[in-house]
């Protein structure tokens, strides 16, 4: 133990300088930068590193990339909003962690969901599985999990800056582009009547008219009808979203997307309610 203890000095060194730095997240070049200002041998490193992590004073996120943990205080501690972000560039905090940071539901999420134009892989997508489908592929690290969600490039919009201390700032979609989320993804989030709930006890907070002109710039019939009739159903008026309305489409869109067919077809939104011939049986 003894050989340690210099190793462990030069260890709280470098992650107090690092720290001090507004770097609670490094790289190697973060490292060997501060290793270099604290007159510390870049060969010495690797002893050094192996003795942060077996005093959990260091967690590797990935190939390169470190996080201080435990170090001072536990606000010290990297927030997972500031690890997901860095795990997968670009990113940005989105779906459910996006929903509960805007307070628009009361459910605490138990995974950072973030959404990304990168290929996501992980190590679970390496091992063979029989059913791929069944399985969510997300990161874990430090006991939190983070998923991902592939988005392409012209549907990365919809996102702000926000700061979760006077260190460090992420990208978060903001409300309207969360509440778009919503509707598209309404499996995630319990089904299309949670979907519906989440966005009437939204309406007073959002900017209405940025709700819309997010829908349109998706650019998907099927969202553009029935985010269209939603509003229409809690009392938006149909001037305003005469945009959506106008949206040309020939066929009946469920407002229930994995509901069977069945219910009463509203031709002017062209949407079939199978929220109703669910209810009824």
């Amino acid at each position: 133990m003894e050989e340690d203890k210099p190793y462990e000095s030069q260890g709280s060194r470098l992650l107090h300088y690092l720290l001090n730095q507004g770097k609670r997240i490094f790289n190697m070049a973060d490292i060997k930068e501060a290793a270099q200002a604290l007159d510390i041998p870049s060969k010495q490193l690797g002893k050094i590193f192996s003795n942060l992590a077996k005093r959990r004073k260091l967690l590797r996120l990935r190939r390169g990339l470190y996080v201080s943990i435990g170090l001072i205080s536990e606000e010290a501690a990297a927030h997972p909003f500031v690890i997901s972000t860095y795990l997968m560039q670009p990113s940005a905090i989105s779906h459910w962690s996006a929903l509960q940071h805007h307070g628009l539901t009361e459910q605490v999420p138990q995974i950072v969901t973030a959404s990304t134009t990168k290929k996501v892989l992980t190590p679970s997508m390496r091992r063979k599985q029989k059913d791929q489908s069944s399985i969510k592929h997300n990161l874990e690290v430090d006991g939190i999990f983070y998923e991902y969600i592939n988005v392409q490039q012209k549907h990365f919009f919809g996102i702000e800056k926000i700061w979760l201390d006077e260190h460090s700032a992420v990208s978060i979609t903001d409300k309207e582009r969360t509440l778009l989320d919503v509707f598209i993804y309404p499996k995630m989030f319990g089904g299309i009547g949670e979907a519906l709930g989440i966005l009437e006890n939204s309406l007073r907070t959002i900017d209405l008219q940025k709700l819309i002109d997010y829908t349109l710039r998706y650019d998907k019939k099927s969202i553009s009808k029935r985010m269209g009739w939603a509003l229409e159903y809690f009392g938006v008026p149909v001037k305003q979203l005469e945009p959506l309305l106008k949206v040309p489409i020939n066929y009946f869109c469920r407002l229930d997307p994995s509901a069977p067919a069945k219910g009463p077809c509203d031709k002017r939104w062209m949407i079939q309610n199978n929220l109703i011939k669910a209810a009824d049986e």
